[in-house]
């Protein structure tokens, strides 16, 4: 149970700094998305940004306790922002998903 914690929290810190980076004009056209569907979707992408980051604080709040927690959450932020970085330098378009092309969801 507590690995998974971790994983989620880990996972929740990636995806909320993907959607901090793609809420930026330049991140969202490198990743492939055309830029006149980008204005409408940045409040929500910022939004969801931080929501999971937020989460990710839960999540290590609740593994470890306030002392710990704290600490092993600043480490995954530096990991997640410098993931996420690896990411839109070398391989975009991992980015690119339904939220980039406009399809709805079935």
């Amino acid at each position: 149970m507590s690995a998974a914690l971790l994983l989620l929290a880990a996972t929740a810190t990636y995806a909320g700094f993907a959607c901090l980076s793609l809420a930026m004009p330049d991140n969202w056209e490198r990743a492939g998305g055309d830029i006149a569907s980008h204005t409408p979707r940045r409040r929500p992408l910022r939004l969801g940004g931080a929501l999971l980051l937020s989460l990710a604080l839960t999540l290590c709040l609740w593994r470890d306790g306030p002392s710990f927690g704290v600490l092993l959450w600043a480490v995954l932020l530096s990991a997640g922002a410098i993931t996420v970085a690896f990411t839109l330098t070398w391989r975009p378009s991992l980015l690119r998903g339904r939220l980039l092309t406009g399809t709805p969801p079935r």
